[in-house]
């Protein structure tokens, strides 16, 4: 295993802020990308935080982003709205759209926001988690110009992991917090393996010849990856479809790319990502008394956490349990940064002309 540097949370967020104003990023945008970015991190979603940041940077140097983008609310109809990105990275104008969705379901029961011509936005909890603390729920999607999914029974891919994540307040329990691709596994995942120099299992990717693949690098060159299943005999079908879901609200909605419309159309040599997002909020008040929803699901947390574990298995969690222990974790401990990584922003940090991050 490559070894880590513990760094902690407030050495993590100055740092990522630093290099993103860098790269042109005004401060009060870069605060709230590096918040989130850090927010992943302790989460212990290690592929959408500090591990993004070089990315970002590629992106950026290559024209693909606009760091210093100002978002334009282009439609504002009750309770729908609509931003452009103006091409800039994710995080800030979701955190937008978020913010004004729950506004928009204080005033209608229900608020829908959605965003083009954006870019990565980090992982989609960020944004659904943001309804909680309104005692609301909470739902995002997004998608990617760059294609892995294959659908079922195809050889080629045609849509992007396009992942989707759900939030609900509970009571004495941690929200129930769902972020997931509707590919088997996240890309970012495959990326993290190569850092580590891990193999990956089978059923992940695949190689080019289409067969399972269990090394990450021959997974991360060819992006050929299964819809949530693995197989149509497991039910690769589902994720299939939950993935053309997740391209219809975050995509055609919004009138941003979907698919492989990036790839067939001239985007790439325009630069032009065009990623879509969608954020809803739901006000739980407009169906029942908010602390009677809550209390319930308290209930049905209890029960299923009280289902006996397999053998070789501590207990039975509740989505975003893990990643809200965590989160406690490391904000006592520091977030762990390998060395292969480590290396890489601090480069990036040279380059920039910032302090590196250790």
């Amino acid at each position: 295993m490559a070894e880590t540097t513990l760094v902690p949370h407030g050495t993590l967020t100055e740092f990522i802020t630093g290099a993103l104003v860098a790269m042109k990023m005004p401060r009060d945008r870069a605060e709230v990308t590096a918040g989130l970015m850090v927010r992943t991190d302790l989460r212990g979603v290690d592929s959408h935080g500090i591990d993004m940041l070089p990315r970002y940077h590629e992106l950026w140097r290559q024209g693909f982003v606009v760091m210093e983008a100002d978002p334009l609310l282009a439609r504002d109809v009750a309770a729908t709205a609509l931003y452009d990105g103006a091409k800039g990275l994710g995080h800030y104008v979701s955190t937008l759209a978020m913010r004004r969705a729950i506004d928009k379901a204080r005033t209608f029961g229900i608020g829908i926001v959605t965003v083009r011509n954006s870019g990565h936005f980090g992982a989609a909890a960020n944004y659904s988690m943001m309804a909680l603390e309104h005692g609301m729920i909470g739902l995002a999607t997004t998608n990617s110009p760059y294609v892995a999914m294959v659908p079922t029974f195809g050889r080629e891919p045609k849509l992007s992991t396009n992942p989707i994540s759900f939030a609900a307040p509970a009571g004495r329990h941690a929200p129930f917090v769902l972020d997931m691709a509707t590919t088997t596994v996240a890309a970012g995942k495959l990326r993290i393996a190569s850092r580590w120099k891990k193999p990956i299992p089978a059923g992940w990717a695949l190689d080019e010849d289409g067969e399972p693949t269990t090394d990450p690098d021959i997974a991360m060159k060819r992006r050929l990856m299964s819809p949530l299943g693995g197989t149509r005999e497991l039910g690769s079908h589902k994720g299939y479809g939950l993935g053309m879901m997740v391209d219809i609200l975050s995509g055609v909605l919004p009138g941003a790319t979907y698919g492989d419309l990036f790839q067939r159309t001239g985007r790439f040599e325009q630069k032009r990502q065009d990623v879509g997002h969608c954020f809803v909020a739901i006000d739980p008040e407009r169906f029942r008394p908010v602390e009677d929803f809550k209390r319930d699901m308290d209930d049905m947390f209890d029960s299923v956490k009280s289902t006996p574990p397999v053998e070789g298995q501590p207990r039975v969690y509740v989505a975003g349990e893990p990643e809200a222990e965590s989160e406690k974790r490391r904000l006592r401990e520091g977030i762990p940064v390998n060395a292969t990584l480590l290396g890489l922003v601090n480069d990036l940090a040279r380059n920039l002309g910032v302090p590196a991050l250790a």
